[in-house]
């Protein structure tokens, strides 16, 4: 059994270290083998300015986030997925990182949403997945979920799990993720913020959902809290549907292009 932590907050615009330390507040209050936490947890979303961009933005090696996030990893034996402007020479990307006492890799978003075109460098990594405690798991952002190929990319790739850092203000990804975990059969984890901010409203609703698209839980739409699921991650590798029907196996790629 695997345990999945969620956190929901509601981040004071451009308070790096006090965000961090809200989060890890409430990261204190039970243990998990992984912890998602929202994109851009520390730093807030809605930028109108590359200078308040750059304010935040951080280098992946040596920055202060990544930094306080894999002592707290090393000192629970658990992975951390969570989402962070990063600075990468002249670029900035919309980035999430998952954190293990031993590693860190980093997903750049693929698919940016409204306004971050403005501020942010397209993803380039691709997606991929890595092992953790004998589970695989793959990281998206937010607005990738809306592309059922970011999750089957990662359902291809081996994914138990997609962990899921959001800032979420459409209202359809709640539902929509119960939809990716079941033409998946994976787990998915999606960690949303809360609050208003300059003008939008993030709808919360982290929650984590199973390879039968049912929701172990969700939180509520306006109160920052967490909360952590225990999954058998095994049920994510069985992709029968039925006794003749094997949802890789099944699938007819040369018609597909």
């Amino acid at each position: 059994m695997f345990r999945i932590g969620i956190i929901q907050n509601s981040p004071r615009f451009l308070k790096v270290k006090e965000n961090i330390l809200d989060a890890f507040s409430l990261m204190e209050k039970s243990r998990a083998d992984l912890w998602v936490l929202p994109e851009f947890f520390a730093t807030g979303y809605n930028f109108k300015t590359r200078k308040e961009v750059s304010s935040v933005a951080e280098p992946i090696s040596g920055g202060m986030t990544c930094g306080l996030l894999s002592s707290w990893a090393k000192k629970n034996n658990c992975a951390v997925a969570a989402g962070l402007p990063e600075k990468s020479g002249s670029r900035i990307y919309n980035s999430a990182i998952l954190i293990t006492p031993s590693s860190l890799h980093v997903y750049r978003k693929t698919h940016l949403f409204g306004d971050e075109k403005k501020f942010f460098s397209p993803g380039n990594t691709g997606f991929w997945v890595k092992p953790f405690k004998n589970v695989k798991i793959g990281v998206m952002i937010c607005f990738d979920w809306f592309f059922p190929e970011s999750a089957r990319t990662l359902a291809l790739k081996g994914a138990q799990i997609i962990a899921h850092p959001a800032n979420l203000v459409l209202p359809w990804a709640p539902d929509g993720m119960k939809i990716r975990s079941l033409e998946n059969r994976v787990f998915a984890a999606t960690a949303n913020r809360v609050g208003n901010e300059r003008g939008l409203r993030y709808i919360g609703s982290s929650q984590v959902t199973t390879p039968r698209g049912e929701v172990v839980f969700r939180l509520g739409a306006n109160k920052a809290g967490m909360s952590v699921a225990t999954i058998d991650e095994k049920l994510a590798l069985q992709k029968n549907i039925n006794k003749k029907n094997n949802l890789f196996k099944d699938r007819r790629p040369k018609f597909y292009a």
